[in-house]
């Protein structure tokens, strides 16, 4: 078995670990991506090889680039190459490369994202304002963060956050799924007998 053998070989399993991490149901990502569920299945158990019109939409669903979804070797270059996305009328520069587990971005809040509108989904996230002033509505709670400063939450919490001024703010934002949180406490040793 080639190289090329190999790696379309592990598609199969890497894309079902993807749909795993992302906690979604086959008919589920049909729906998103417009490929049926029989082929979506047989492309994770390997019945079926994996082309360029089926990963394209894949990568995009997974948040993901083609070389993560193939398992392509690294180039040796360690530096996150940013596309910025467009989302709820704020700029997110993804950081993080891996799927699935903490995410990291940089993002960018024009001033004007209009009344707040709190919303919860799954998920803790820790934001840290880097410049601008951040209002963060969190529950009854209704704060202005400076340069500086950080919040954690968790995301089940009605929250809305944007702009407090007419200026933009820049934060960086870890967002994790449900239970799992940004730092680790340390435990002490225990005392042995």
């Amino acid at each position: 078995m080639d190289e090329l053998d190999q790696a379309l070989e592990a598609v199969g399993p890497r894309l079902r670990t993807l749909r795993r991490h992302k906690e979604t149901t086959l008919a589920e990502l049909s729906a998103e991506t417009g490929i049926s569920v029989s082929t979506l299945s047989r492309l994770e158990s390997g019945a079926r090889k994996p082309t360029l019109e089926l990963l394209l939409p894949l990568a995009k669903a997974y948040g993901v680039t083609l070389d993560e979804l193939v398992g392509a070797p690294p180039t040796g270059d360690p530096r996150v190459h940013m596309r910025p996305i467009n989302r709820y009328g704020m700029i997110h520069l993804p950081l993080t490369r891996r799927p699935g587990g903490i995410q990291a971005f940089k993002m960018v809040i024009p001033p004007g994202r209009g009344e707040p509108d709190p919303q919860t989904h799954e998920g803790y996230d820790w934001l840290y304002v880097l410049s601008g002033r951040l209002r963060l509505v969190l529950g009854e709670h209704d704060l202005v963060l400076e340069p500086g400063e950080a919040a954690e939450f968790d995301t089940r919490t009605p929250h809305w956050f944007g702009a407090a001024t007419d200026e933009p703010v820049e934060i960086l934002s870890l967002f994790g799924r449900q239970g799992e949180r940004t730092h680790l406490r340390a435990r002490p040793k225990s005392a042995t007998a």
